[in-house]
């Protein structure tokens, strides 16, 4: 179950982001992505469509909302094994997305250089945790990469099969829930901390510093 056809490529650090879409490609992997991935990946030369293009569904509120939508959930979520999540996605006209290469904007580096608290909410991701955790929970059939550094293992297993193993998808989603539950531990540190300041009674000032 672990067929490689269609990938899902949506990362702030781009580090190796070229030559795993690149490997993907050349394995006939069908490529979706997001605005700067998918410029990249554009300007590098390789073909891919833009989510927006998938659903039909352009982003909306300045980009909050890019693939929160039944095409892409849908597609990670189904049980390739399940007649009834097969059935569904053919009449919604749904693809299966079989491999979700997805990491997180850059929360904790943007608290540590100081700034206001609006800007610290915008590098809250909404999207792409949601995008781990959907992948890592249905590891039994689709492979969720985190971390760049696990690109090339990803795409050794992809181009000796054409799929990757069931050790390895497990590996990898155990990874995501560790790497999704730091993420989240530490924007309730920073809120917590934020909380705490003198003077502050507990409430939330207008524009605190980071």
């Amino acid at each position: 179950m672990g067929k490689i056809r269609r990938a899902l490529i949506s990362v702030t650090d781009k580090t190796g982001v070229v030559e795993l879409a690149r490997g993907l490609a050349a394995a006939g992997v069908e490529l979706l992505s997001t605005g700067g991935t998918a410029a990249a990946l554009r300007q590098a030369g390789l073909e891919v469509m833009e989510v927006s293009s998938y659903t039909g569904q352009p982003e909306i509120l300045g980009g909050r909302v890019k693939t929160l939508h039944p095409r892409i959930h849908g597609g990670i979520l189904a049980r390739r094994a399940n007649p009834d999540d097969r059935r569904e996605l053919e009449a919604a006209h749904i693809a299966p997305i079989d491999l979700v290469a997805v990491n997180l904007y850059a929360f904790e580096q943007a608290t540590a250089r100081g700034g206001r608290l609006e800007e610290a909410v915008e590098e809250i991701d909404i999207g792409g945790p949601t995008l781990l955790r959907a992948a890592a929970k249905n590891f039994q059939d689709v492979t969720v990469v985190c971390d760049p550094a696990d690109y090339e293992r990803v795409l050794s297993e992809i181009e000796a099969t054409g799929e990757t193993s069931l050790a390895l998808r497990f590996e990898l989603a155990r990874k995501v829930f560790r790497r999704t539950a730091a993420y989240d531990a530490a924007i309730a540190q920073y809120l917590e901390r934020l909380a705490a300041q003198p003077g502050q009674g507990g409430f939330l000032p207008h524009e605190p510093k980071i």
